[in-house]
């Protein structure tokens, strides 16, 4: 990599085809490493075999900086609003401070290729402070939008000195315009429990957002249970997205609370450096995605990362960098359209190419096939979000937030759904009935608040769906504000046709 990057990095061997060893300069350490995919209890039932298919990869590069940059690589990959949105470290010599950049592009497809709006194929959205822990490099980020903010956590460093490297984090209301959080200081630094040869220090942030809390997946080459190498990814979690408050640390013996993101490194989930992190709620699992010798290898945890459910997956193909899974908003697995209790999609970007430093980023992916996300009512309630199934009563049922909306009208459910599956899904019939949507079925509107159904027990269904109330064939009352605020609500219905 480029020699006028100044932090150290242990490469360890690469069995996937080009071999090297030592100690050079980079930001991130490379990301060969073992099989391993962490402890888990050894009385827990034996993983079950995960199957798959449709692998594909990208015919070229997907991304890359502008021509004047070195290296582009450690990319963080979201689906959002129709897009495909990506935000990566490079090193573009039009930004300032001279560093590591974050730069950002999008595309309809996670085949790219990736450019910004009004031309040219990315810029810099992110770099150095000129002044703090990040005053040089940013870089290695990671991106999750909850409610309608976005959230960057990222590797930052002041310049070339041992354990230098911090994580941060910034916010944003679009996902270009950053503003950094916490003061501007650091939300987790190096811990120090033991001398290492690795002088790298924390970072290679993976974040998810998963029942109200903030998951924080990390390297630390000071921790204590950090490999020979300095390889190992750490987990935090808090309600805080600045971790500054309620920290738990995950230990042997679970997530216990933390007096800060200091505390001691307990536990290691995987034995490597630039990993990435996603729920999946078809497995009811975390997702780890790192590389090894096979290529892309995805480990799997329970919620409590006690044991591994489920048995490693490869993504096959050549690379020189860590992965980034095209994730959803909030650090989820995407749901497949067609099928989504049994079918799960699985795509990464990663560089692939070791010309100055690791570049050349393409897209690898495949499915598994044999998913038990409709294994029973509480999960198919979960995974099936937004989808509508035939029901054996002659309906479509529309699962929202968890409950069933049972609807009559087709045409109806087309404008409230994201796809009608085809056939019944038999676990939803074990599911109670939330809201019954039959045609002629009452609105009601309020000034300033809208127009919604009301439905069993009262509830309110708030209507964002031009159309559907006339499709329905109902008529709408007027009520005060205050007698609109007096219902209680349903969940809100919005246009997914």
């Amino acid at each position: 990599m480029s020699p006028r990057r100044p932090f150290s990095r242990v490469v360890t061997a690469v069995l996937a085809g080009v071999a090297t060893a030592g100690l050079v300069a980079a930001c991130t350490p490379a990301t060969g490493t073992t099989e391993a995919g962490g402890q888990q209890d050894p009385r827990a039932p034996a993983p079950r075999e995960l199957t798959v298919g449709n692998e594909r990869q990208s015919r070229n590069v997907v991304a890359a900086g502008g021509g004047d940059s070195p290296y582009n690589y450690g990319p963080t990959v979201m689906q959002d609003g129709g897009m495909t949105r990506m935000w990566w470290c490079s090193q573009l010599g039009s930004a300032r401070p001279p560093g590591d950049d974050v730069l950002y592009a999008e595309s309809p497809s996670v085949d790219g290729p990736f450019g910004v709006s009004g031309g040219g194929r990315a810029h810099p959205v992110f770099s150095g402070s000129r002044g703090g822990f990040d005053a040089m490099h940013t870089c290695d980020p990671s991106v999750i939008k909850v409610a309608d903010t976005y959230y960057l956590y990222y590797t930052g460093a002041s310049g070339d000195h041992d354990h230098g490297n911090k994580i941060g984090l910034a916010t944003s209301e679009d996902g270009v315009h950053w503003s950094r959080a916490n003061g501007g200081e650091p939300i987790v630094t190096p811990a120090g429990d033991r001398p290492v040869r690795n002088s790298y220090g924390v970072g290679q942030p993976g974040a998810v957002y998963l029942d109200g809390w903030f998951y924080l997946m990390f390297t630390d080459t000071t921790g204590r249970k950090a490999g020979w190498n300095g390889a190992g990814q750490f987990v935090l979690r808090a309600k805080d997205p600045a971790f500054g408050d309620g920290v738990q640390a995950l230990t042997d013996s679970g997530f216990r609370p933390v007096e800060s993101t200091h505390a001691s490194r307990e536990r290691a989930i995987v034995d490597a450096f630039s990993a990435d992190l996603m729920w999946v709620r078809q497995l009811d699992a975390f997702a780890v995605a790192h590389e090894t010798s096979k290529g892309t290898t995805l480990t799997f945890w329970d919620r409590d990362f006690t044991r591994h459910p489920y048995r490693a997956v490869h993504v096959a193909g050549p690379w020189r960098e860590g992965p980034g899974l095209l994730r959803q908003p909030d650090g989820h697995a995407p749901v497949s359209a067609e099928d989504p209790c049994g079918r799960i999609p699985i795509d990464v970007v990663r560089a692939t190419r070791n010309q100055r430093a690791p570049t050349d980023m393409r897209h690898f992916g495949l499915d598994i096939t044999n998913a038990p996300g409709c294994a029973n009512t509480g999960r198919a309630l979960n995974v099936l979000d937004g989808f509508a199934a035939v029901s054996p009563m002659r309906t479509v049922d529309l699962v929202i937030e968890g409950k069933l909306l049972r609807i009559e009208r087709r045409s109806v459910a087309e404008k409230l759904a994201k796809n009608i599956l085809d056939g019944h899904v038999p676990v939803l019939e074990k599911a109670s009935v939330a809201g019954r949507l039959t045609p002629g079925t009452p609105a009601k509107q309020a000034p300033g608040r809208g127009v919604g159904f009301l439905l069993d027990g009262g509830k309110l269904w708030r209507v964002h769906a031009p159309g559907v109330v006339e499709l329905n064939s109902s008529p709408i009352g007027d009520v005060s504000p205050q007698v609109w605020d007096s219902y209680g609500k349903g969940p809100e219905l919005v246009d997914r046709s």
